[in-house]
C-alpha cells in the first residue's frame, strides 16, 4: 500500500502517486529502505500541476495475505502497517499518498470526486484501511500522512490542505471535494471549509475534535508534563481506547478461548505501536495542536457553508462525540448527524462500520454540484442487501410472504416467472398500511430474480426536518441505500430512460396512512399520471396487489382520532410545515398527502400475499397514448387490474391451510425450518 506524495509548497501540490519498489541496481543516492506501507516525500519542494499516472507497485506481504484470505483489513493490520511507517526516521513534512488498492481507475465510477482523508491524533493516514477497497470505486482517494517527528502547526496544515482543495477545484470545477476527518482532522476540514465558503465541499466529520475543551483529554494534556515516557500510555483514556477497540474485534475462530487469546496478544503490539507513533514529545505536541484547532474552528463555525455529515460514537473513549454532534447540528448551516451508539473513538477500524454505506445512506454521495438521485446512485452490495433483509427478518418470518406472478398467457403461478427480465418496467400497486409490504417486496424480488426495483418515495424520507423529529436520524437510510428516489416527474423520467424497474404507488401517503375501515381501498387521482410517460419509453406496466395488513394488526388510532388528542396539532405542524407538498393540483382525498403516525394493535400474524398481474405493453403505442382520452382509458384499466389482484388474493387466501403462523410453525417443525411452506393452488 506504499505511495509517494508531495511536500507542502506555495504552488499547487503534487498529485499523489503510488510508490514503486526501487530496483537494487538503480544508480541513485543510497537511502534507507522504504517500508511497503509508507509514503515518501518528493525530493523537490516545487509544486506541479501535472497528473502522473499511478505506477505499478509490489504488494506487501500483509496486503497479499489479506487478499488471499478475502478478509477485510482491521485493527491488527492497521497496527502492523502504522508501526512499519512510524519506525522509519522521518521529520516531515506532511504529504499525501494513495493506497495501492485505491490507485487503479479501472473499477472507479466515471466522474468520481476526490476524497481527502485527514487523520486523527495518530497522523499515520491509514485510518481508512478497512474501507479502501470500497471507497476506491467511489472516489479518487488521497490520504494525509503526518510523520511522528513532524511539527507542522495547525495553521500550516490547514493551508496545505487548502492548496490541495483549490487545485482539485481547478481541475474539476463541477465536482465536489470530500474531506473525511477524524478528531483533529475534522478540525482541519472545518477550518478549510470556513476559509473557502465558495468551494463545493462535502465534510465527513468522524468524532470531531471541536469538543476538546469538554473532554477528558484537556485535563490529561495538563498532566502529561509530569508523566515520564512511556508511562503516559498507561493513562485510563489510552488504555480504554486500546482495550475498547480490541474487544470490538470480530473473533477469528469459533472458540471463546482463542478469541480472548487474540485480544490479549493483540494488545502488546498495539501498545508498542502507540509508543512508536505517540511518544510523549509527540503527544504533547498533538494535544497542544488539538487545543489550538478546537478554539480556531469553534470561533468560525458560522462561516462553514459546506454540506456536512457528523458521525458520532456513543462509546467514544476520548471525546464527548454524541453531545458534540448535536451541538454542531444546531450551529452548522447544512449539517446532518448519524449516531453509532455502540462504537468507540476509532469507529473507522471497527468491524461493523462501513463508511461507504453510511455516506450512501445519508444521501451524501454525489458527483456534481447537486445530488442526482438516479445517476449518482451506486448499486446495492451483498452486505447492504443482507442488512436490508435482516431489518425485516422478523416481519418476513411472521408473515412468510407468498409471491405469485402472471404469465403472458394469463396463467397465475407461484414465483416470479411472469416478471419481465428487462426494463423499463413500471410496477403499479396498492400501498399497504405504513408500507409494510415494501421490505419483503423489494428485497424478495432482488434476492429471487436479481431485479433491482427503484421506488418513487415521499420527499419526507429525504428531508432533514424528518430526521430531526424521528428518534433515529438514520431511520430512512436503508430506503436510500436500496434505491428509493423522491417522487418527481424528472426522477420518473430519468429512471425510465435508464430502463429501470420503477415502483409507483399512485395512492401515496394517503393510501399507506389510511383510516379505519379503509384497508385495500385505492386512493388514486382521477386523471392519469404515469401512462403517457411510460409509453414514451415503451415501458411495460405491471399492476400488482398485496394483502395481509389486516392479518397482522388493527388500526387503533387513525388521523381523525389523533386530531382529537390534546397538543397533537403541535406535532402535526412539525411533521408537515416544512415538508414538500404533493398533489396540490388534485382534488378529493388523494390531495391529503400529509404525514402522520398511525397507532396499531398487533394480532397473531397471518400471511402476506403478492400477485403481479399480466404485463401491459406500451411499446409501439406512444402515438396512440398521446391522446388524453386513450391514456385515461388505459389508466383506469390498470387501476381495475390492481383492484382485481387484491380481490383475487383476499378470496384465495381463505383456501391457504398455512395462513396462520401457528400452522406454519408446525409445518416447519415437521419438515425443517428451511423448507418452503405450501399455500393455496393459484
Amino acid at each position: 500500500m506504499a505511495a509517494a506524495a508531495a511536500t507542502p509548497s506555495s504552488v499547487a501540490p503534487h498529485r499523489p502517486r503510488l510508490l514503486p519498489l526501487r530496483a537494487p541496481c538503480c544508480p541513485r543516492r543510497r537511502t534507507a529502505e522504504l517500508p511497503r506501507w509508507s509514503a515518501s516525500a518528493s525530493a523537490s519542494s516545487m509544486g506541479s500541476r501535472a497528473r502522473p499516472r499511478p505506477q505499478p507497485a509490489s504488494s506487501s506481504s500483509l496486503g497479499g495475505a489479506t487478499a488471499a484470505t478475502g478478509r477485510t483489513p482491521g485493527m491488527r493490520e492497521y497496527v502492523e502497517a502504522a508501526r512499519e511507517m512510524a519506525r522509519r526516521p522521518d521529520g516531515g513534512p506532511p504529504r499525501w499518498f494513495t493506497p495501492l488498492e485505491c490507485g487503479g481507475a479501472g473499477q472507479r465510477v466515471p466522474g468520481a470526486p476526490t476524497l481527502l482523508y485527514l487523520p486523527g491524533i495518530d497522523g499515520v493516514g491509514l485510518g481508512l484501511i478497512r474501507h479502501h477497497e470500497r471507497l476506491a470505486k467511489m472516489f479518487e482517494m488521497w490520504c494525509l500522512h503526518i510523520p511522528v517527528q513532524d511539527r507542522t502547526t495547525f495553521e500550516r496544515l490547514v493551508e496545505y490542505v487548502e492548496r490541495t482543495v483549490r487545485s482539485e477545484r481547478s481541475r474539476a470545477p463541477d465536482r465536489p471535494v470530500y474531506l473525511v476527518g477524524e478528531s483533529v482532522g475534522a478540525c482541519i476540514a472545518l477550518a478549510v471549509a470556513a476559509r473557502n465558503p465558495d468551494i463545493d465541499l462535502v465534510l465527513i466529520l468522524v468524532n470531531p475534535g471541536t469538543s476538546f475543551h469538554k473532554s477528558q483529554l484537556q485535563s490529561l494534556s495538563a498532566l502529561l508534563d509530569f508523566i515520564p515516557d512511556p508511562f503516559h500510555l498507561s493513562t485510563p483514556q489510552f488504555l480504554n481506547f486500546l482495550t475498547g477497540n480490541f474487544m470490538k474485534m470480530r473473533p477469528t475462530s469459533d472458540g471463546a478461548g482463542q478469541a480472548l487469546s487474540d485480544i490479549t496478544t493483540g494488545l502488546l503490539p498495539s501498545l508498542t505501536y502507540l509508543a512508536d507513533i505517540l511518544p510523549k514529545e509527540s503527544i504533547v505536541w498533538k494535544m497542544k495542536m488539538l487545543r489550538t484547532a478546537s478554539s480556531f474552528v469553534n470561533s468560525r463555525l458560522h462561516a462553514v457553508k459546506a454540506q456536512t455529515l457528523v458521525l458520532a460514537s456513543g462509546n467514544d473513549e476520548l471525546l464527548p462525540s454524541r453531545e458534540e454532534a448535536e451541538r454542531l447540528d444546531g450551529m452548522l448551516q447544512n449539517c446532518r448527524i448519524r449516531h453509532f451508539r455502540d462504537n468507540g473513538h476509532k469507529i473507522l477500524l471497527e468491524d461493523e462500520f462501513d463508511l461507504a454505506t453510511t455516506i450512501k445512506g445519508a444521501g451524501y454521495y454525489r458527483r456534481s454540484r447537486q445530488t442526482d438521485f438516479v445517476s449518482d446512485y451506486l448499486p446495492v452490495t451483498p452486505d447492504e442487501l443482507e442488512k436490508a433483509i435482516n431489518r425485516d427478518r422478523v416481519l418476513s418470518f411472521a408473515t412468510d410472504p407468498v409471491m405469485l406472478s402472471t404469465l403472458p398467457d394469463g396463467k397465475i403461478v407461484r414465483g416470479l416467472a411472469g416478471l419481465p427480465r428487462e426494463g423499463p418496467v413500471v410496477l403499479v400497486g396498492y400501498h399497504m398500511l405504513m408500507g409494510f409490504e415494501l421490505g419483503p417486496l423489494v428485497t424478495g424480488v432482488l434476492k429471487s430474480t436479481g431485479i433491482h426495483i427503484r421506488g418513487l418515495a415521499h420527499p419526507f424520507l429525504f428531508s432533514k426536518s424528518s430526521e430531526q423529529i424521528l428518534p433515529d436520524p438514520s431511520a430512512h437510510d436503508l430506503h436510500r441505500i436500496m434505491g428509493a428516489v423522491p417522487v418527481t416527474p424528472v426522477n420518473f423520467y430519468k429512471l425510465l430512460s435508464e430502463k429501470h424497474f420503477v415502483l409507483l404507488y399512485p395512492g401515496g401517503a394517503r393510501e399507506a396512512l389510511h383510516r379505519k375501515g379503509e384497508e385495500y381501498k385505492l386512493f388514486w387521482p382521477e386523471q392519469s399520471e404515469f401512462v403517457r410517460m411510460a409509453s414514451r419509453f415503451g415501458a411495460t406496466i405491471i399492476p400488482f396487489g398485496a394483502v395481509g395488513e389486516d392479518d397482522i394488526c388493527d388500526v387503533l388510532l387513525d388521523y381523525n382520532d389523533l386530531l382529537k388528542l390534546p397538543f397533537y396539532d403541535i406535532l402535526d405542524k412539525r411533521l408537515n410545515e416544512d415538508a414538500p407538498k404533493l398533489r396540490t393540483d388534485s382534488t378529493g382525498e388523494v390531495k391529503n398527502q400529509d404525514m402522520h403516525p398511525v397507532v396499531v394493535t398487533p394480532k397473531v400474524p397471518g400471511r402476506f400475499y403478492f400477485v403481479f398481474g399480466k404485463p401491459i405493453e406500451t411499446r409501439g403505442r406512444e402515438k396512440e397514448l398521446r391522446d388524453k382520452e386513450k391514456a385515461q382509458h388505459l389508466y383506469l384499466h390498470v387501476k381495475s387490474e390492481v383492484e382485481s389482484c387484491i380481490e383475487y388474493l383476499k378470496e384465495k387466501r381463505e383456501e391457504d391451510p398455512y395462513r396462520s403462523i401457528l400452522h406454519r410453525l408446525l409445518y416447519q417443525a415437521a419438515h425443517g425450518s428451511d423448507t418452503e411452506i405450501p399455500t393455496f393452488e393459484p
